[in-house]
């Protein structure tokens, strides 16, 4: 899907509207979780961060709360929102420290990956 058409669809089939603009994030840095060919991590999953998911991701090797400068990331905290790869949000929620979920915000394409009843039940 183009990351430019107004064809981006959510979870609940509706238009994908953005996710979070403080801190800026999506794969495209627009505030929407859209994919693209680009984006082979498939960054769909617009969550809400809790500490529990921050230090998991930490602990599998992704720092999501330290701050990096050179990438202009702020580091995130409790109750940010953030799009994130749908394999690591799946990874999370089979381990019970899956962030919850704005559907709304949620690109169609992770259905690709998890379930829609998964994604229900972390419902933001």
């Amino acid at each position: 899907m183009d990351k430019n058409s107004s064809m981006n669809l959510n979870v609940l089939d509706t238009i994908l509207i953005a996710c979070c603009y403080e801190p800026l994030t999506g794969f495209y840095r627009d505030g929407f979780c859209k994919t693209g060919l680009e984006d082979s991590g498939r960054h769909t999953v617009c969550a809400v961060m809790t500490i529990e998911f921050l230090e998991y991701s930490k602990q599998q090797g992704n720092d999501l709360i330290t701050p990096i400068s050179m990438y202009n990331f702020p580091g995130l905290k409790p109750g940010d929102k953030w799009c994130l790869c749908a394999t690591r949000w799946l990874q999370a929620y089979k381990a019970g420290v899956a962030p919850p979920v704005v559907l709304e915000a949620t690109h169609k394409k992770t259905l690709d990956y998890i379930d829609f009843a998964s994604l229900l039940e972390a419902k933001f």
